[in-house]
C-alpha cells in the first residue's frame, strides 16, 4: 500500500505543476476545469482501486485500468515539468538580473511564455497518446514472428518441423473475448507440428483462467500442446488464508491445463517421435534470478533423456539460460522462455533499433539469441500485466522452423 501512497502523492504534485502550462496556454476556465476534473477523476479511481478497494492484492482489469490511466497522465506531467522548470530557472535569473543590475526596488519575475508551454504540452501529448493507444489497441495487436534455425545434429525426420510458442497469457487481465478468440485463431492458423506454452497462464489465481479455458482449449497441433509454469502461476503475489489454500490453487491450475488438453511439464521430459527418430522436450518449473521462485530443477527434468538427444527446453525466465542452461553438461539446442513481456513498452524497428527499459534488468529480453551454438527465444508474451496495454512491444506468436544442416548450407 505504501507504494501506492507514494505514487499518488507524486502524481498529485506533478499534476499541480503541469497545470501551470495549461493555465499559460489557455485562459479559458473550461479548459482548466477539464484538466483538473480529469486529474481528480484519475486520482480518485486509483485511490479507490488500490488503497480502499476490497480486492486486496489481486490485480483485476479495473485495477489495471486505474493504474494505466494514472501512468498515462503522469507521463504527460513528467514531460511538461522539466521544460517548465527550465523556463522557471531562466525567469528567476532574469528577475535577479533585473533586480541587481538595474537596481529596481522590487524583485519582478517575468511571466511564463505561452510558446514554451505550448511546446511542453505538445511534446507531452506524445507519450500520453501512445499509452492510451496501447491500452485500447496495442494490447491486442498480435503479430507472428518467424525464425528458421539450423542444426547439424537435428534428426532427419524433424527437418522442417514447426514449433509455435506462446507465453505469458495472464488471463486475469483479459477484457475482450472477441480479441482473444482472434489470437487463438491466429495461433492455429500457423498449422505448426507442436504448440509450446512457456508459463504465466494467470496473474495469481487458477479461476482467472475459467472464463477463457474454452478458447485456449481450441489450440490444436499434431503433436499436442506442452506447457510449463511461470512465476505468477504459483500464487506467490497475493495473500492466502492458509498454505493449503495456496497449494490447492496450484493443483486447480494444473487440473485446468489438463482438461484443456495441455501436457504440463513439472521438471519432466517427453519424447516426440517420427519415423523411428525422436527429439526430447524438457520442461522445468520456474527458475528466476534474484527474488523470483527457483523451483526449476534441470537435472531432475532431464534425468530420463540421453545426452545425445536433440533437446528443446521450456523455461519461463530467460535468466535461467544465462545462469544454468548454457553451462549445463547437457547441450540444450533450443530454449524457449518468456517472462519479460519486453516490459510492454519500447521501440523496435527491424534492422535498426531494438530498445526497452527492461534491457537494464534482463540481458536477454525479447527475440532470438545464440551462444555456444545454443539458441534462446524470449517470447514477448500473449497477454499483459499491470499496465493494461502495449506500446511498441506487441503481443507475440512465435513460429520456429527447425532445419537440418548449417546456416551456410
Amino acid at each position: 500500500m505504501y507504494r501506492g501512497v507514494i505514487l499518488i502523492l507524486i502524481y498529485i504534485l506533478t499534476s499541480v505543476y503541469a497545470f501551470q502550462a495549461i493555465k499559460t496556454i489557455s485562459k479559458s476556465n473550461v479548459i482548466q476545469y477539464i484538466f483538473i476534473g480529469v486529474a481528480v477523476l484519475i486520482a480518485g479511481n486509483f485511490i479507490y482501486q488500490f488503497l480502499v478497494g476490497s480486492e486486496g492484492r489481486v490485480l483485476s482489469p479495473s485495477k489495471s485500468y486505474a493504474f494505466g490511466f494514472l501512468l498515462a497522465f503522469m507521463s504527460f506531467n513528467l514531460v511538461v515539468i522539466p521544460i517548465l522548470i527550465g523556463e522557471d530557472i531562466i525567469r528567476a535569473v532574469l528577475g535577479l538580473y533585473d533586480r541587481l543590475v538595474t537596481t529596481k526596488e522590487t524583485f519582478y519575475l517575468p511571466s511564463r511564455r505561452k510558446f514554451i508551454s505550448q511546446i511542453a504540452v505538445g511534446l507531452a501529448a506524445i507519450p500520453l497518446a501512445s499509452l492510451l493507444y496501447g491500452m485500447y489497441r496495442g494490447k491486442y495487436r498480435f503479430r507472428v514472428l518467424e525464425y528458421a534455425l539450423h542444426f547439424e545434429d537435428l534428426p532427419e525426420a524433424f527437418d522442417g518441423y514447426r514449433i509455435t510458442q506462446i507465453s505469458d497469457i495472464h488471463s486475469g487481465s483479459f477484457d475482450n473475448r472477441k480479441k482473444i478468440a482472434y489470437g487463438i485463431d491466429l495461433i492455429n492458423q500457423q498449422a505448426s507440428d507442436v504448440i509450446m506454452f512457456t508459463g504465466d497462464m494467470v496473474n495469481n489465481k487458477a479461476d482467472e483462467m475459467l472464463p477463457w479455458a474454452d478458447l485456449f482449449s481450441q489450440l490444436k497441433a499434431k503433436d499436442g500442446v506442452y506447457s510449463i509454469l511461470g512465476n505468477h502461476d504459483y500464487g506467490d503475489y497475493i495473500d492466502w488464508p492458509s498454505p493449503d489454500a495456496k497449494a490447492q490453487n496450484l493443483a486447480d491450475l494444473a487440473h485446468i491445463q489438463k482438461t484443456m488438453g495441455y501436457d504440463l511439464l513439472l521438471n519432466e521430459s517427453r519424447y516426440i517421435e517420427r519415423d523411428g527418430q525422436r527429439i526430447a522436450i524438457v520442461g522445468v518449473e520456474n527458475w528466476g534470478k534474484g527474488g523470483f521462485k527457483k523451483a526449476g530443477d534441470l537435472k531432475k527434468a532431464a534425468e530420463a533423456i540421453s545426452p545425445d538427444d536433440f533437446k528443446i527446453l521450456l523455461s519461463h525466465d530467460p535468466s535461467h539460460w544465462d545462469e544454468c542452461v548454457l553451462h549445463d553438461d547437457y547441450h540444450y539446442h533450443l530454449t524457449l522462455s518468456g517472462h519479460t513481456h519486453g516490459m510492454q513498452f519500447g521501440i523496435e524497428i527491424p534492422g535498426w533499433v531494438k530498445w526497452s527499459p527492461v534491457k537494464w534488468r534482463y540481458k536477454h529480453w525479447a527475440g532470438m539469441y545464440e551462444q555456444f551454438n545454443k539458441y534462446l527465444n524470449v517470447n514477448r508474451g500473449f497477454g499483459y500485466l499491470g499496465y493494461p496495454g502495449r506500446v511498441g512491444i506487441w503481443p507475440e506468436v512465435t513460429v520456429i522452423t527447425l532445419k537440418k544442416g548449417s546456416n551456410n548450407a
